[in-house]
Parts: C-alpha cells; sequence; structure tokens
C-alpha cells in the first residue's frame, strides 16, 4: 500500500520542508524557464524489500508505509543512508528524524505568534446535525479525503465493548488515512468491512453519527487553505444525548431521534 496523504502531510509538514540531515530546502524555487523542482523523497527507515536497507522482517506490512517508518531526505542523503545501512541503522535514522522534528519546533518558537500555522473554526461550517450511518459506503465517503479527524464515543460498559467501539474507531481512522489511495477493489471491501461494524455496533446497542467541517488553516508559507475535518460520534442509543445529533430527513429538513432512536 502507497503513502497515505494524510501520512505524507504530516511528514512533510513536520520536517518543514527540510532534509532531516543536511537541513537543505527540498523544494526549489521556480526559474524564468522552469517550474519548481522537488528534491525531497519520502524514505523507508526499514526497506519494504527483504535484503533492503534496513529490512525487517519482524515489521507488519500495514506499517511499512506509516509515519513511523518514514524520514524525509534530500536526495543525496538518501543515497548516502542506503548505501551506508549499518552506519546508518534504523536507530541512528529514528534518532536523526526526532532530532529533526525538535529542531523544527524550537525554530518556530521563534516566529511571532501571528504567524505560526494555526486552526481557524468558520462558524457557518460547523454542521447543524450530525448524519446517522447505516452503511460502510456512507461512511467511507464522509471519511476519505479529510485533513483531519474529531473521534468521540458514549463511555463504554464492558470490556467488549470497549474492544468493539475502539476497532472501529481505529478502522474509519485507517481508512481514513489510506483511503485515497485505495483501488476500486479495496474500496467496495473497504465500505463492506464498515458496514458490518455499522451493524455489530447497533447490535450492542449504538449508533454512529457524522459529518464534515471546515476550518481554515492560517499562517506558516502560503496563504490561508481549508482544512476538512470528520467528525465521527459513536452514541449509545438510550442517550439523552442523542437528540442533539439529529439527521436532516430527504427534503433536507433536521429532524431528531428520539433515545431509542425513532424519528
Amino acid at each position: 500500500m502507497a503513502v497515505a496523504d494524510r501520512t505524507r502531510k504530516l511528514l512533510w509538514g513536520r520536517s518543514a520542508n527540510r532534509c532531516a540531515i543536511c537541513k537543505r530546502e527540498l523544494a526549489v524555487d521556480a526559474t524564468s524557464r522552469d517550474q519548481e523542482a522537488l528534491i525531497g523523497e519520502e524514505c523507508h527507515i526499514a526497506s519494504p524489500t527483504r535484503g533492503g536497507p534496513r529490512h525487517d522482517p519482524s515489521l507488519p506490512a500495514s506499517e511499512i508505509d506509516a509515519y513511523h517508518n518514514l524520514i524525509l531526505l534530500c536526495r543525496v542523503d538518501h543515497r548516502v543512508v542506503d548505501e551506508q545501512p549499518r552506519t546508518y541503522n534504523a536507530d541512528a535514522l529514528r534518532g536523526i528524524k526526532a532530532a529533526h522534528e525538535r529542531w523544527v519546533s524550537n525554530s518556530l518558537c521563534g516566529i511571532p505568534q501571528a504567524e505560526r500555522p494555526r486552526l481557524r473554526c468558520r462558524r457557518k461550517t460547523v454542521p447543524d446535525y450530525l448524519v446517522r450511518f447505516t452503511t460502510g459506503t456512507e461512511l467511507l465517503n464522509l471519511i476519505v479525503g479529510c485533513d483531519g479527524f474529531v473521534f468521540d464515543h458514549d463511555e463504554v460498559s464492558t470490556e467488549q465493548e470497549g474492544i468493539l467501539v475502539g476497532e472501529f474507531l481505529q478502522s474509519a481512522r485507517d481508512y481514513g488515512d489510506c483511503g485515497e489511495d485505495l483501488e476500486p477493489s479495496q474500496r467496495v471491501q473497504a465500505s463492506m468491512e464498515l458496514s458490518r461494524s455499522l451493524e455489530e455496533l447497533e447490535r450492542a446497542g449504538f449508533f454512529v453519527f457524522g459529518g464534515r467541517e471546515v476550518r481554515v488553516l492560517e499562517g506558516g508559507v502560503g496563504g490561508p487553505a481549508d482544512f476538512v475535518i470528520a467528525i465521527v460520534h459513536v452514541v449509545r442509543k438510550t442517550s439523552d444525548t442523542i437528540i442533539k445529533f439529529g439527521f436532516r430527513d430527504e427534503v433536507g429538513q433536521p429532524q431528531t431521534l428520539d433515545k431509542h432512536g425513532d424519528s
């Protein structure tokens, strides 16, 4: 599976567009004749290929393209670390990455507060009502393509409930992270898996509600940009707060649910 868009954004954002080793900027300005040049490479700390640099057979396939197994380097340093894997072993690269991210954070401390990246709410984009999801396709359409997530759930009363709710939210997060990279057949499978999870939650006494909010990312490099957040709440059918979520009917009029989930 390819590196998810969200993972890629985190890697470039936390590295501040700089090589973790030489600190060189990884986007070169355009010239009068040519467009910008990107010299940054998203490098695996543990190679996914058997016999590759720092390959770790114990690392699950699902973690190969995860954030903790990636480091942002320029092309020169990428070549160096892969040709000198004993010098630049996995622990060394993780340490270099952590030190670089600390350097970025400390450097930003000198930037005036008004210029630091921040999220600003747009009142008009805050959903008045959250939609109740009954199919995995509906939920997948919500979470794929979002830049961030807000997950919440009612208090669980048993270990089994905790596992059920936790696994569901983790699956939703995972598919939100990699959904844009799924092949059509994988997207169908993801929808089916989420549908089964929604059915299990309903049998256990839970409903799932969600919506989208668009905030504004300001400060840093570039002008303001939209930052889309997916909201997913797991709520007990018997909760008195369920009436706050509600949904819109077929003609777009707001409705509410009583505490048994009937409109």
